[in-house]
């Protein structure tokens, strides 16, 4: 079992804009854009970062499988499939309950049908019906999985509902990690992987986001005890991004660690070091979807699912 995977999952959106919807709670995102023409400039723009992270990655030899959004859909955070869809290498897919409106439309059977041509999906579970009681649980935004030793770390907000994530633990024989983070202005951070992400071999964490000083040192202790090298990050290094990265494997098993250039810029050169030592980092600049609230692993959807032995290429 690998914690990274070789391939990932990405939506290339047609009217990415910030969603005054999701406004309330990222504190991460800018202020809804009322101008049409600097709308369809944002949008447009959004589109060239989004083929910019795909032949990034593509040319350090990860597989990209980019897909566009449906014409008239009106999903402004579709470029964030992560939200919506996991993969897991026993051949699940796992579709999960969002907190707003819009964001429960970017859910799409056919991305479904497009990882089947590819992958082997055994089963898909769908956690969408607990948005019926309010239970909302935003995929691998609200859960950075520890895959090898199956742990969900999970950072309570309103769109990570403890209940939510017991569930998911429970049906997929995880365990549960749960732990209260806050911002600047001491509200919750709304995913959890803004603050924390695991690669194969590290972690970088936003401890000091955590309040609780039990809770801070069982999410050390528990990241420590899983072999990794633990790299902290202070409050404004999260502000910009610097918990937001996604480990991948490139071409000849080669670790990528892919993160915003705005937050490889927020890192300490020590804490570089740090990483490198395990991962080639791969800073993309995004600084259009990062006015949205999230930032590059928002846009990375890992798939871990086994290719299909008839699968082409």
């Amino acid at each position: 079992m690998s914690q990274s995977p070789r391939a990932v999952l990405m939506i290339n959106p047609l009217g990415f804009n910030p969603n005054p919807e999701t406004a309330t709670d990222n504190a991460f995102q800018d202020a809804e854009i009322a101008d049409a023409t600097e709308r369809a400039a944002v949008a447009a723009e959004a589109r060239v970062e989004v083929a910019r992270i795909a032949h990034g990655l593509r040319d350090l030899g990860v597989e990209v499988l980019l897909i566009d959004d449906l014409p008239e859909s009106d999903v402004p955070d579709s470029v964030f499939p992560n939200n919506w869809i996991s993969t897991h290498d026993d051949g699940r897919v796992v579709l999960y309950p969002m907190a707003t409106p819009s964001r429960r439309r970017e859910r799409r059977a056919d991305v479904v049908e497009a990882l089947r041509e590819r992958y082997m999906v055994s089963d898909v579970m769908d956690f969408s019906p607990m948005e019926e009681d309010a239970l909302y649980l935003e995929g691998t935004g609200a859960l950075v999985l520890d895959h090898v030793n199956r742990v969900a770390y999970v950072a309570r907000s309103g769109r990570a509902h403890t209940a939510a994530a017991l569930r998911w633990c429970s049906a997929m024989n995880y365990e549960a990690e749960l732990f209260d983070t806050v911002d600047s202005n001491g509200a919750p951070i709304y995913h959890t992987n803004v603050v924390l992400s695991i690669g194969s071999a590290f972690a970088t964490a936003g401890l000091e986001n955590i309040p609780d000083p039990a809770e801070r040192a069982r999410v050390l202790a528990r990241l420590t005890a899983s072999g990794r090298e633990v790299v902290t990050l202070d409050p404004r290094q999260v502000a910009e991004f610097a918990g937001n990265g996604l480990e991948l494997l490139g071409a000849d098993g080669r670790r990528i660690f892919a993160l915003s250039a705005r937050a490889a810029a927020a890192l300490r050169a020590d804490q570089r070091a740090q990483i490198e030592r395990f991962a080639h980092v791969f800073p993309i600049s995004i600084p259009t979807i990062e006015r949205s609230g999230g930032s590059v692993r928002c846009t990375l959807a890992g798939i871990h699912l086994p290719i299909r032995a008839d699968a082409g290429g």
